[in-house]
């Protein structure tokens, strides 16, 4: 499945190097002055998952192979959307063109500016880490009132479900007026369907990276905001896997702070993967929590839907500890399960398709 988060903020608060980071190439302008991405940038980034590596390992063994079959990860797409200004919502800057970048997203990630650097301007003068994040909201709230005070009430001989929806903008635009985001508005699961059509953007999940300096990354923050020093980012993504690793044990952290980013990712739009292994390949699926066997088969092919006849499915801790699939058949931990089954985070599956 096709998931996008995009990176968003003030200028010159470090997004495009994150970004640079994040695709460990520079796919973006970095430059010390405002508007330095005018486009959006796009780039396709692997979530990392250390169990494709031991199924790998264990296809080589199972099936005898003189090498492993090669991995395939599940990805994100992370857009690196040009810095956003106090008023931006009315055309201020380079306005609207940036907020309809955010549109398209499925989720924000808003970088806001820890760092004391002077030698890298703030757009407002002196850096204020709950004020940025603060313009920055405000700013998708106009943007989202504007679309909401488009919308007119149904007419006489609407439907039940018109009268739901436009009970559920008026109350967006009240709680939006008195500063709250859509997305803590409260709205049941048929309003949030009744005005999905409205692509809100403050009703997108959303998570705060705090761009600090590396004396800071230890530093502990509320909620879903990751301390990441893009800065520390960009040099890792310089050195090689081993050298990476050194580098994170020096400063007494466990993984980059990209691979925090991409699960943080993961965790806002409520996502888990499975796995499939095999001689060919192996390979995670990104889903959405609560799919059905079924649906998790259309995401490899859509004609997998209708075909569909069994999942065989073994958890990946069973799948390890017995060595693939043949032992794990054989010693009654692989099970066959229906199209209403709902999938788990890291279920080893084979698709029974009807051909």
């Amino acid at each position: 499945m096709s998931l996008s988060i995009g990176i968003v903020g003030l200028p010159n608060v470090g997004k495009s190097t994150l970004f640079n980071a994040l695709l460990k190439k520079q796919q973006a302008f970095v430059a010390n002055y405002p508007f330095a991405t005018i486009e959006p940038n796009v780039g396709i980034v692997p979530v990392p998952d250390t169990r494709l590596n031991a199924l790998s390992e264990i296809e080589k063994e199972e099936h005898k192979m003189s090498s492993k079959p090669p991995i395939v990860p599940a990805t994100i797409s992370f857009t690196d959307i040009a810095g956003l200004v106090k008023g931006a919502s009315k055309g201020e800057g380079l306005g609207n063109k940036f907020l309809s970048h955010i549109r398209e997203v499925d989720a924000i990630c808003q970088v806001v500016r820890y760092f004391k650097s002077a030698d890298v301007t703030h757009v407002d003068g002196t850096p204020n880490p709950e004020n940025d994040l603060q313009v920055v909201n405000m700013e998708l709230i106009f943007a989202d009132l504007q679309t909401l005070e488009k919308q007119q009430p149904p007419k006489m001989n609407g439907t039940k479900e018109d009268t739901v929806r436009y009970n559920a903008i008026v109350k967006l635009r009240k709680l939006l007026n008195d500063g709250t985001l859509a997305r803590d508005a409260g709205l049941t699961e048929e309003e949030k369907n009744l005005v999905s059509d409205l692509h809100l953007l403050t009703i997108k999940p959303m998570f705060v990276v705090a761009n600090v300096d590396e004396e800071d990354l230890k530093e502990k923050f509320p909620g879903n905001t990751i301390p990441i020093s893009a800065k520390t980012e960009s040099e890792l993504s310089e050195l090689s896997a081993d050298e990476q690793l050194d580098y994170l044990k020096e400063l007494g952290l466990e993984e980059s702070g990209l691979e925090r980013v991409i699960k943080k990712g993961y965790e806002v739009l409520d996502l888990i993967s499975f796995l499939t292994a095999g001689e060919k390949e192996v390979r995670a699926w990104t889903i959405k929590k609560g799919t059905n066997a079924q649906n998790a088969a259309g995401v490899i092919h859509t004609d997998f839907i209708k075909g569909f006849i069994k999942a065989e499915i073994v958890s990946f801790e069973n799948f390890v500890e017995l060595n693939g699939w043949k032992k794990s058949r054989d010693g009654g931990k692989a099970r066959f399960e229906g199209k209403e089954y709902v999938m788990k985070d890291g279920d080893v599956v084979d698709f029974k398709i009807n051909a």
